[in-house]
C-alpha cells in the first residue's frame, strides 16, 4: 500500500509530537530533582506499550513506527529512570 504525501506528513508530525511530548515532564524532573508526581505504573504501562509498538513494527516492516516509537520509548523510558532514581533518594 503506496503512502500518501498527506499521510506521511500527518505520520511524521504525529510522531515529532509523541517524542516531544516528554520534553517538558523530563526537564521538570532533571530541574527539580523530583518525580514524585509522577505515576510509576502510568509509566511501566506507556513504556511497555511503546515496546509492543517497537515490535509491531518490526513484524510487519514498518520502519517509522519503529523509529518514532524508539524514540519516544527512550524518551519515556528517560522519566522512569528519573522516577526510580529520585524516588530512592528521597
Amino acid at each position: 500500500m503506496a503512502v500518501t504525501p498527506v499521510a506521511a506528513t500527518v505520520g511524521t508530525i504525529a510522531a515529532l509530537l509523541s517524542i516531544t511530548s516528554f520534553a517538558p515532564q523530563i526537564l521538570k524532573i532533571w530541574k527539580e530533582k523530583d518525580a514524585s508526581a509522577v505515576s510509576l505504573r502510568t509509566y511501566v504501562v506507556t513504556v511497555t506499550g511503546f515496546a509492543c509498538w517497537i515490535a509491531y513494527g518490526i513484524m510487519i516492516g514498518a520502519w517509522p513506527v519503529i523509529a518514532s516509537n524508539i524514540a519516544c520509548l527512550l524518551m519515556s523510558g528517560a522519566v522512569l529512570v528519573m522516577k526510580w532514581r529520585f524516588e530512592r533518594r528521597g
